[in-house]
């Protein structure tokens, strides 16, 4: 199937192809003969958006009074993607698909994923799912483009690089939901309790799990803020998140910026410190997310729609701090993490020994907030082009707005008993930095280190 991303260019802007699969904008649609709902009824999927947007008949036909139904059905085709319009117009039909394979990583961020399988929540909406612990990042990806995975634990930025095709062959991917905020920290060696500044780790060598996470853009952030070049001053080395803290025993690596469990489990085999959590560089980040491929949702939209009420049951019931010593306990076992109780419950509790003789209680250390902030991924994008992973022009929206299902998030979250909340593209601030998301390119040029400055 073809993808809705022109072919990557670096002289050109990385654009979107319309959402009726032609090589022209949204915008170009001009649709003078359509005069009324039941002239716009004629495309499916936009009928589908604006029946499942205003289900209310009077109030819908309000709607296109006053705006058009030309209007609205370039501002539909030019914010949402053919497999989103198809899962909401569908969503309560016979499944298509109950016997589905999903990939994660073995880490906390994957809770949700893993803790609706032992409770339930995937039966509940009538699914036989079979969770697939997986290796590495790259082989996440290689089976989701492979198709041997149906839906798959991801890093954040991963759905953006390979719908671009940075890194991969380019598939269209999707973030339905983020899995977990927070929930990382730079671990360091505890040879290096003494070498607290940052400043003094020219020469250190750092452990991330994929080049396309937020674990490698949030320590390339800190360490340039705190003037380390982390393209000429460290080395920054991909290691699966199970190898890192043997990897750090060993002394092949001086600290990582990883996910958990495996930050506490270096304290608990004493072999490291917590330095800071990640959520002192950027409270609220996001880090792992949920994610399918257009090509799932078009074949199978009542499924997807299933599978998205489930995750979002289990994503609301893990952000609840009143369940997280019972969810340590289910996700604990062989097959899904293999850790001590204990120290997923010291992870997921916030309550925590830091490795330094301090005994820390932060209850948001990691947390489960599913929505899928477009202005996050812009940041995402933002640091991808500040680090050479992408060249030239990015329409940062459009992309932000395809890849990122923040519609169909809010309208899940409804249903599972969630307050969607309002707005797409939410400010935050990064290490005490705010990030407007209106001006993507000012940002990446507003920093003093990048990949230029290495050059």
């Amino acid at each position: 199937m073809s993808s809705p991303y022109d072919a990557y260019d670096a002289d050109k802007p990385l654009m979107l192809r319309c959402a009726c699969g032609q090589d022209h904008a949204p915008a170009d649609h001009h649709p003078a003969a359509i005069q009324s709902e039941e002239g716009l009824s004629h495309d499916f999927m936009e009928a589908s958006l604006v029946k499942a947007l205003f289900p209310v008949d009077n109030v819908r036909r309000g709607f296109l009074r006053a705006v058009g139904a030309g209007t609205a059905r370039a501002a539909i085709a030019s914010l949402l993607p053919v497999s989103a319009l198809q899962a909401m117009a569908q969503e309560r039909g016979p499944l298509e698909k109950k016997d589905l394979k999903i990939g994660f990583i073995a880490i906390t961020c994957a809770t949700p994923l893993i803790m609706a399988d032992p409770l339930g929540f995937y039966k509940q909406q009538g699914l036989n799912v079979q969770l697939n612990k997986t290796a590495g990042w790259a082989l996440i990806r290689d089976k989701m483009i492979n198709k041997e995975h149906d839906a798959s634990h991801f890093l954040s930025p991963m759905p953006l690089a390979m719908s671009m095709g940075l890194g991969s062959s380019q598939v269209a991917m999707n973030v339905a939901t983020i899995q977990n905020t927070n929930g990382q920290a730079i671990t360091l060696h505890i040879k290096h309790k003494d070498k607290r500044d940052p400043r003094s780790w020219k020469g250190f060598k750092f452990a991330v799990p994929f080049e396309y996470s937020m674990h490698n853009f949030l320590l390339r952030y800190y360490l340039a803020e705190n003037g380390i070049n982390p393209d000429t001053d460290v080395q920054i080395r991909v290691t699966p998140p199970p190898e890192m803290v043997a990897n750090l025993r060993a002394g092949n690596i001086d600290g990582f910026l990883g996910p958990d469990p495996f930050n506490q489990r270096a304290v608990y085999d004493e072999v490291g410190f917590i330095h800071i959590l990640s959520k002192e560089i950027w409270d609220g980040h996001p880090c792992c997310a949920f994610g399918v491929s257009d090509e799932f949702i078009q074949k199978n939209p009542n499924t997807f729609a299933a599978l998205y009420r489930a995750v979002l049951t289990a994503s609301l019931m893990a952000s609840q701090p009143k369940d997280r010593e019972l969810i340590a306990k289910v996700i604990a076992p062989a097959q899904y993490l293999n850790q001590p109780e204990t120290v997923l419950a010291q992870v997921l509790t916030g309550k925590f020994a830091d490795g330094l003789g301090n005994i820390r209680n932060v209850p948001d250390r990691a947390n489960f907030d599913p929505v899928p902030w477009q202005s996050m991924a812009v940041w995402m994008l933002t640091q991808m082009k500040r680090w050479g992973y992408v060249k030239g022009d990015v329409n940062y929206r459009q992309i932000a707005e395809k890849v990122f299902l923040l519609t169909d998030a809010k309208k899940y979250m409804a249903q599972a008993g969630w307050k969607p909340p309002e707005g797409a593209y939410r400010k935050f601030k990064v290490m005490g930095k705010e990030f407007d998301p209106a001006k993507p390119e000012e940002y990446v040029k507003s920093f003093a280190i990048n990949k230029m400055s290495a050059a």
